[in-house]
Order: structure tokens, then sequence, then C-alpha cells
């Protein structure tokens, strides 16, 4: 299942990376791991923040995706499913709309 991983990085957990001279190596271990579909960083709320498209084909694989994050930045992470205009089509909506009309 494609879902968007939202990671929300602490300033100061960033800030002590970067100034130790590990962020880049660290980040890199962390998204060759993920096996990420397509990586994104910006700002998020003043926050530095990656978005990622990760496949995850059972719940049990979250762990492997989310702790990395949460181990070496402190950060938040955060999973939403999407679909594809695609897999938007598949999925019957206008059969829905039509059902559930009132």
């Amino acid at each position: 299942m494609r879902m968007l991983m939202n990671v929300k990085i602490p300033n100061t957990e960033f800030n002590a990376a970067v100034k130790n001279g590990s962020v880049s190596k660290v980040i890199n271990r962390i998204i060759e791991e993920c096996a990420a579909e397509a990586v994104y960083f910006t700002e998020e709320q003043g926050c530095r923040s990656c978005i990622l498209v990760v496949d995850v084909d059972e719940p049990s694989k979250i762990p492997r995706l989310a702790e990395p994050w949460f181990l070496c930045f402190n950060a938040s992470v955060e999973f939403r499913i999407v679909m594809t205009p695609e897999e938007l089509r598949k999925s019957g909506i206008d059969e829905l709309g039509r059902k559930w009309s009132l």
C-alpha cells in the first residue's frame, strides 16, 4: 500500500547532527533503508521535515520505516494512505456517490 510518510525533525537534534558532521551520512542511510519511491525535504512549522512516498505491504513494516527517524533525530512520523489518479478511478467512487446520495 502506498503511503505518504511525513517526518518532522526537531531543530535541536538536526542542528547537532549538522554541527558534528553526521547529518548527511545518517540521512542517506535512513533513506536507503526506506527504499522510498520519492523523497522531498521541506520546512514544516519552522522545523525541517522530510516527505517520503513508501510502500507498506503490511503494518509490521512501519517500525522499519519510522524507528530510524525516532532514534536518530527524535522526529515525529505520520503515515497517510495515498493513491494515484488511476487507483482513485478503480475505487468505484462514482458508484459510491450514487449509492450514498440522499
